[in-house]
């Protein structure tokens, strides 16, 4: 049974399902596998085949689950959860860039992937208990939603998401405050690092001792493990497509760090790449940390790419603990796009291939530009739908995105929400109701 610690190193290691029940370990640090299991040999591939993605789920995810579910547990779980298609879209005629599309699941957002895995094992490990957990989140644009869709109902657990007041975009918003059997969404008068705060203040202070806290937050590793499937699935593709192809370079539009972290950990499993570009906006600590170690935390910086908007990314943390800088540095480019750069490359890529891009994805975009011949190809993860920044996408493109239907009806749903200050009573009392 693989056993996951603290980066800290001041708490016991732990299984998986400890993990995912605490989110944050003891001693206030994320918890980190102790080993990373290699990659079984490749099954056949069947593109674009939703079936064949659950495969490659069950066989991913089987030993991180060995000693805990049964291969039948593990692969009722998958069907339930990855039922949604995960193109990988060549955009130009050259063949050296594509587009990882995440967005098909429910809340049109790549996030999906990490909330409906997190909400299945939340549903298991709830079996077992009868302390009610409560998923406290903080989100700067599409986790809480999709946290919301893929944990809620559940008997015994509670969820309640954090987010920024004008922080997100309107339909964002509307995503948010869907009224949900067991979720509240809280309005917070402040900024994502306040949020993200706040959360981490209620793991390390005074909660009621019938609750248990857990968060489905990037800082959760069970949302990890979803994500490096998707990272194979796409370098599996493309070796299907032309085995004489280079390895791909994945370029991930970046702010907490938990998407880039992902594929980091699907590399060290042996997935083939040839590095990372790690795509941020004006909050870009990271990129400036790869050049000068010397670089710090900073306030976040509000952008048209909001859900990046990280001045103080968590799984850096994670990152440091599970690379050294010589690697960092070897493996992944970081690079900074401002939202002048961003709206450019909306136009620019929907007039040069009519793919519409959403803002988080025009930033990875951006990041690409400048490929020279012969270099490896690139994918880039399209993160999220552009119809959930309608406004931003029509005043970059000056076309209107088409509007999915689960989209469409939001606006005549009911909708819901707490608000606080940014204040850790405040919390306190809410988590206490």
């Amino acid at each position: 049974m693989i056993s996951f610690v603290s980066t800290r190193g001041n708490s016991e290691p732990v299984s998986l399902g400890t993990a995912v029940l605490q989110g944050l370990a003891p001693d206030g640090g994320l918890y980190v596998p102790t080993q990373i299991p290699p990659l079984l040999p490749r099954r056949a591939h069947v593109e674009g085949d939703v079936d064949a993605f659950a495969k490659l789920a069950e066989q991913m995810l089987s030993p991180w689950m060995s000693g805990w579910l049964s291969s039948l547990q593990v692969e009722q779980l998958v069907r339930r959860v990855f039922t949604f298609p995960v193109p990988l879209v060549p955009l130009g005629a050259d063949g050296g860039l594509h587009m990882l599309e995440l967005f098909h699941g429910p809340t049109l957002s790549f996030k999906d992937f990490g909330a409906r895995l997190l909400g299945g094992l939340l549903g298991l490990l709830q079996q077992e208990s009868d302390q009610e957990t409560v998923v406290l989140v903080a989100t700067s644009g599409d986790t809480g939603s999709a946290v919301a869709d893929g944990c809620s109902g559940i008997d015994g657990v509670r969820v309640v998401i954090l987010y920024p007041e004008g922080g997100v975009s309107p339909t964002q918003e509307l995503q948010l405050t869907l009224r949900r059997s067991g979720v509240t969404p809280v309005c917070v008068r402040g900024s994502f690092d306040d949020c993200q705060r706040l959360v981490k203040g209620a793991f390390t202070g005074q909660v009621p001792s019938h609750i248990r806290l857990t968060t489905a937050n990037s800082i959760n590793v069970g949302r990890l493990l979803a994500q490096t499937i998707y990272y194979v699935h796409a370098a599996r593709t493309m070796r299907h497509r032309a085995a004489s192809t280079p390895d791909p370079v994945f370029c991930v539009p970046s702010g907490n760090l938990g998407n880039l972290t992902a594929g980091m950990m699907a590399f060290r499993a042996g997935m083939a790449a040839n590095g990372f570009i790690a795509a941020h906006n004006a909050n870009d600590f990271f990129p400036s940390w790869l050049s000068d170690e010397g670089a710090r935390f900073a306030p976040s910086v509000k952008t048209l790419s909001n859900a990046m908007d990280v001045g103080a990314p968590s799984n850096f943390e994670r990152l440091e603990n599970l690379f050294d800088r010589t690697e960092l540095k070897r493996l992944v480019r970081g690079v900074r796009v401002s939202d002048r750069e961003t709206i450019e490359e909306m136009r620019e890529t929907w007039e040069e291939t009519g793919y519409m891009p959403d803002p988080h994805t025009a930033v990875a975009l951006r990041a690409t530009r400048g490929r020279s011949d012969g270099a490896p190809p690139v994918i880039v993860l399209a993160t999220a739908h552009p119809a959930k920044f309608p406004e931003t996408v029509k005043k970059a493109t000056g076309a209107a995105p088409d509007t999915p239907e689960r989209l469409a009806t939001l606006a005549s749903a009911a909708h819901y929400a707490e608000q606080i200050d940014a204040d850790q009573e405040e919390l306190t009392r809410l988590l206490s109701a």
